[in-house]
């Protein structure tokens, strides 16, 4: 009689064989080409008077930060497909920092290290669970340099570094960290808005100079910057001014305005274009008075309020003129005025 085939045991011992082979393969080791993806950068020495800056090897340009061209990384297939996947969905950064109090940096001095050699002992290379297999490139050089605490001379640029006119610069030297045996000038840059503001008054603000790698350092202090005035067109001058009243509807022809004194016996100081004065001139009414129901007080007593300078909006929007004195302010109270005479009815003789 012939034995029944047991197809249970059959599948079980298919799938653990095909479990096997799924974790043989994830098993083997896996390469994973970096291009462009693990970027070195200095960090901040714990002492303020070292310089630390990268050197690259075209040019011996210096730099805060370098990127490695490929990083070959090695282990298991899993985890090579699980970093990749990281890296693809911007969840892994490999930023790795050169700290120079960890690598014995600590005076002037320019020493090269191989790059393979300090993957492999980073931290975050290690937490991936892969091995370092090569990079490009082999090496680099980090130039240390000392500081030393000199006072320099501050001159002025525009945000685009071009040269500025001062008036004054407080103090004109200021103390910096500089690397050694460097001559160096100061800078305090100004955008349009601080030239402007600093034409009118001082403006305070920090020196800096421009280290080899690109950094700013700042000075130890600040300085006060004042430019010469702006020229902007506009001139001083006086203008006879003529006070109109704006009245609430409902006092119109009911109330008369008393003022306790006229400001049009004074004429108002401006300062605008030639154009935009005699725009001012041309306006009816140089100063306008708002008067509303509220302003109707028991006793006639008085209200004292702003005036508002009927300057010309195309010009106000120009700044092409401004007031060039204090705000006027009257004193004024509201009068009834007489019911007009009844008109006498007509007589119709009989």
């Amino acid at each position: 009689m012939a034995k029944k085939i047991k197809f249970g045991k059959i599948s079980v011992t298919v799938f653990l064989t095909a479990l096997i082979w799924v974790w043989a393969d994830l098993a083997q080791d896996a390469p994973l080409e970096l291009a462009g993806v693990v970027k070195l950068t200095v960090s901040n020495p714990s002492d303020p008077n070292l310089w630390i800056a990268l050197e690259e090897s075209e040019g011996r340009t210096l730099r805060q930060s370098l990127t490695f061209k490929s990083v070959t990384l090695k282990g298991p297939a899993w985890r090579i497909d699980d970093v990749e996947r990281r890296i693809n969905r911007k969840e892994l950064l490999l930023d790795l920092f050169v700290v120079p109090d960890q690598m014995g940096l600590t005076g002037t001095e320019t020493r090269t290290f191989e790059s393979l050699s300090f993957l492999k002992q980073r931290k975050e290379i290690q937490d991936l669970g892969l091995t370092v297999e090569a990079c490009e490139p082999t090496t680099f050089t980090v130039q240390a340099r000392r500081l030393s605490i000199v006072d320099v001379a501050v001159e002025c640029i525009d945000a685009s570094g071009g040269p500025v006119a001062v008036e004054r610069i407080d103090p004109e030297r200021v103390k910096m960290r500089v690397p050694s045996g460097d001559i160096a000038v100061a800078r305090v840059r100004l955008t349009a808005a601080e030239q402007k503001l600093a034409g009118e008054t001082p403006v305070e603000k920090t020196p800096y100079i421009q280290l080899a790698d690109g950094t700013l350092s700042n000075a130890l202090g600040t300085v006060k910057v004042k430019l010469p005035p702006v020229d902007d067109g506009l001139r001083p001058s006086s203008v006879s001014a003529t006070l109109g009243f704006c009245m609430s509807q409902n006092l119109q022809h009911k109330y008369q305005v008393v003022l306790q004194k006229d400001p049009s016996v004074d004429p108002v100081q401006i300062r605008a274009t030639v154009t935009a004065k005699q725009e001012y001139e041309a306006q009816p009414f140089q100063m306008l008075l708002y008067i509303d129901d509220a302003d109707v007080k028991p006793g006639q007593e008085y209200t004292t309020r702003p005036v508002v300078f009927n300057f010309p909006e195309e010009y106000v929007r120009k700044g092409e003129i401004q007031l060039a004195q204090d705000p006027v302010r009257v004193q004024f109270r509201l009068v009834p005025l007489a019911p007009p005479p009844a008109t006498p009815a007509s007589v119709v003789a009989p």
